[in-house]
């Protein structure tokens, strides 16, 4: 079993502690959510969630990577867009105490 949290799994966290919606509606809302973060970012726009932490658009400079199947080949790595997440306060705080030996 995997140790990741879904989709699903948080469609299925809000179901039951609501129980009046359908998880339909649930499912939509989060994934209303899950779109308006996404278009955000394709637009270039930073992604604000107070508490929890930002999604920053950042740009990478073009670089020359190796391929290490060939090494004596140089392959450009283009200039790109890459998305970074810094956490918040709240996120830090709740991450601080987390048994790292049982992360593996």
């Amino acid at each position: 079993m995997s140790n990741n949290l879904t989709k699903r799994d948080i469609v299925l966290r809000i179901f039951e502690k609501t129980k009046d919606i359908p998880q339909s509606k649930i499912q939509d809302t989060v994934q209303m959510t899950l779109d308006i973060i996404l278009d955000a970012l394709a637009e270039g726009r930073n992604v604000e969630l107070r508490n929890f932490g930002v999604f920053e658009v950042q740009k990478r400079k073009a670089r020359v990577g190796r391929n290490p199947n060939r090494p004596e080949t140089d392959v450009v790595i283009p200039t790109r867009a890459v998305v970074k997440f810094k956490a918040g306060k709240v996120l830090k705080a709740k991450i601080k105490d987390i048994d790292l030996d049982a992360l593996g």
